[in-house]
């Protein structure tokens, strides 16, 4: 994205220049095509905001005085709809107090007419590269977030923003009266894929489970890997028997799947259990996690490679059970 834009051509980038006078028009327009800009006129305020119903410029060149709707007038309904659009006035009003007005209401320069052609085009090449900066920001915020609210192995969410789409979907759904799904998943005897290969298969293995959990969900969905071989999806908009069917799908996908790379080759099964809220429950994010988790322990406990749902009465089966003398650790995938 930063690369496109900075090798971006002349010709696409778009200049509006807008003066009620068609010679000087012409003036401003006329070097402009020297360097291939797309430019275009316009002679009021009115038909430059319908044209960019359709047609959005990068820089607006702008007189002081244009009947029926002042520069400033147009500078304004210009900056309400399009913040990012870079405005010039070149103008022949050259007193201090217009040109202060200018560049307080929101101008990003202001040239006195008459004016030299190629020192136009070097302040238009001087606007780009600070759009051009600004794309480079942008893009480098939206990477950040992807790393803060990423798994670096696998690319799917990770716990920390997780929870935070999830409290929004369990609000969203009690408001709207919608069933919110939260499926946990734990790879059979994962332990045997570290123990018997190096550990980078065992990374191999969890980025390909990633890529078929993402083949598996919808544009809605929020696929997460919990931590070690674990992982979690929170399905929207679906009920108990979408939820069975989209964990067998799923869990098929994983035994039917050979894992290969180099040298290394084996077959591998999964675990499911998922809770499912009661249209309008007030329940926390956690708390349906923990259910979750409570029914993949049912998957595990029955002879894994299956699916469970949770009930009230798989709470209460694991209280009566004896607890382990050590808890069970996500990142064997025993």
């Amino acid at each position: 994205m930063v690369r496109d834009s900075l090798l971006k051509a002349p010709k696409e980038r778009k200049i509006l220049v807008v003066d009620e006078d068609a010679d000087s028009r012409e003036i401003i327009l006329e070097p402009l095509r020297w360097e291939h800009y797309d430019a275009r006129g316009v002679s009021s305020g009115t038909e430059a905001l319908k044209l960019m119903e359709t047609w959005v410029p990068n820089v607006i060149i702008l007189d002081w005085m244009i009947p029926g709707m002042s520069g400033i007038q147009i500078l304004q309904a210009v900056r309400a709809q399009h913040p990012h659009v870079s405005c010039i006035f070149i103008s022949g009003n050259s007193s201090t107090e217009s040109i202060i007005e200018a560049l307080d209401s929101g101008a990003d320069d202001y040239i006195i007419k008459p004016f030299v052609p190629l020192e136009l085009l070097a302040r238009i090449r001087t606007h780009f590269r600070i759009r051009d900066l600004h794309t480079q920001l942008l893009f480098a915020n939206e990477r950040l977030k992807e790393l803060v609210d990423t798994d670096d192995l696998t690319g799917l969410f990770n716990m920390r923003s997780l929870y935070q789409r999830l409290e929004f979907e369990l609000e969203r759904g009690k408001r709207f009266g919608r069933e919110v799904c939260v499926i946990m998943m734990d790879m059979d005897y994962f332990k045997t894929v570290n123990d018997g290969h190096d550990h980078l298969f065992g990374s191999y293995v969890l980025q390909e489970v990633g890529k078929i959990i993402k083949a598996n969900t919808r544009n809605i969905d929020i696929p997460a890997r919990y931590g070690g071989d674990e992982f979690l999806v929170v399905l929207m908009e679906v009920d108990h028997r979408g939820a069975m069917l989209f964990c067998e799908r799923l869990r098929k996908a994983i035994e039917g799947r050979t894992f290969a790379n180099g040298a290394d080759s084996m077959n591998l099964t999964t675990s499911l259990g998922f809770a499912i809220t009661v249209p309008g429950e007030n329940i926390p994010a956690r708390e349906l996690v923990r259910r979750a988790d409570h029914a993949l322990y049912e998957s595990k406990h029955a002879g894994r490679n299956q699916t469970k749902f949770y009930t009230p009465e798989t709470d209460k089966v694991r209280e009566l059970r004896p607890k382990p003398a050590a808890p069970r650790k996500k990142a064997s995938g025993g």
